[in-house]
């Protein structure tokens, strides 16, 4: 029996996590749901967007499942996740985009992994404002030796495990010379160590450039906090988009898997989600379960009915009339 702190979250969460959480029981695999809350949901109904129970749950259980949480932009609370990705040390971000047979894309040979280092950099929190006028303002960069060293090893493992061949270190150090160059200098250092994984380097600009032209040259990408934001985006725009982009957010001894996509207030309640990503990054959580063969289920599963294409979301098939629950019900049913 596996213990999981369960967060469905703001606006489509709760449909879309409903549907994961059946695919996963549907395997077999033995889970105690332990339900959570977090989000703008949980500050209007206590004043906190992360109340301690949900602390203490994640502090418990060390796995959570989480959908998307609403984070208001400029004023008000901070971003839950990187509240959680802070407390709980899941310094590695993982967001695998690979082309999806019975999707449109541009490309057909896109299978990129990027790994981003997920507490430090612009997103540690470090803000203020120089003047009391508040018209200037001020975001501190930190980037750490040891979390540069942890992220890399990381991603070099992650090759090694995961039978790829490169790993791309993307960075700033042409203008950013302390923060980006340590980044850059670690990732040198680090790179004879896995002599059988090619080591290449790219800067930020450039790498966004050549992964729109010619994403195929891309395997392994390692980088910094929001460049890796900005990046793993780019690469599931490659893909068909944010909701067929799982994430999961590894630390020594906890990690925290999600969709990546917003929660999409606009069309809630309307059975319009695309529950993809968030039964993609149960399938990720139940590998770092040691439930190898119930993750290769699930993914065989909704493999077979995105190729298909009769019962997927609109976002999927403009022609389709099936929605979230439907699409739910179609991967059970494709389970083997």
């Amino acid at each position: 029996m596996h213990n999981v702190t369960l967060i469905k979250g703001d606006g489509i969460g709760p449909s879309i996590m409903e549907e994961a959480v059946k695919v996963i029981d549907a395997t077999g695999v033995q889970i105690n749901w332990e339900e959570a809350e977090a989000g703008l949901g949980a500050y209007e109904k206590y004043g906190t967007p992360i109340p301690d129970e949900t602390v203490a749950s994640f502090t418990r259980n060390r796995v959570a499942f989480k959908g998307p949480l609403t984070t208001l932009s400029g004023g008000g609370f901070r971003s839950i996740n990187v509240v959680l990705r802070q407390k709980f040390n899941l310094y590695a971000n993982v967001r695998p985009a690979r082309i999806w047979p019975g999707v449109n894309t541009r490309f057909e040979d896109v299978d990129i992994v990027v790994v981003r280092e997920n507490t430090q950099g612009l997103y540690c929190g470090l803000e203020h404002y120089l003047t009391p006028e508040k018209d200037i303002a001020e975001s501190l960069v930190v980037v750490t030796r040891e979390a540069s060293e942890k992220i890399i090893h990381y991603a070099f493992q992650y090759a090694v495990d995961n039978n790829r061949k490169k790993v791309t270190v993307c960075h700033k150090a042409n203008i950013l010379k302390f923060t980006q160059g340590l980044f850059l200098d670690v990732a040198r250092e680090i790179a004879p160590s896995y002599p059988a994984i090619e080591f290449d380097e790219k800067i930020i600009d450039a790498a966004c450039m050549h992964m729109v032209m010619n994403p195929a040259q891309f395997d392994v990408v390692v980088t910094t906090n929001m460049f890796g934001d900005i990046l793993s985006d780019l690469t599931a725009g490659l893909v068909g988009g944010l909701g067929l982009i799982p994430g999961a957010n590894i630390g020594v001894d906890a990690a925290l898997f999600e969709a990546v996509h917003g929660s999409a207030p606009d069309i809630t309640g309307k059975n319009l989600a695309n529950p993809t990503a968030v039964i993609m990054a149960g399938a990720m959580m139940l590998k770092h379960l040691g439930e190898d063969a119930a993750s290769e289920r699930v993914e065989r599963a909704v493999k077979k009915v995105v190729f298909e294409g009769t019962f997927v979301t609109p976002d999927l098939n403009p022609n389709s009339r099936a929605g979230t629950t439907e699409m739910g019900q179609a991967i059970r049913d494709a389970m083997v």
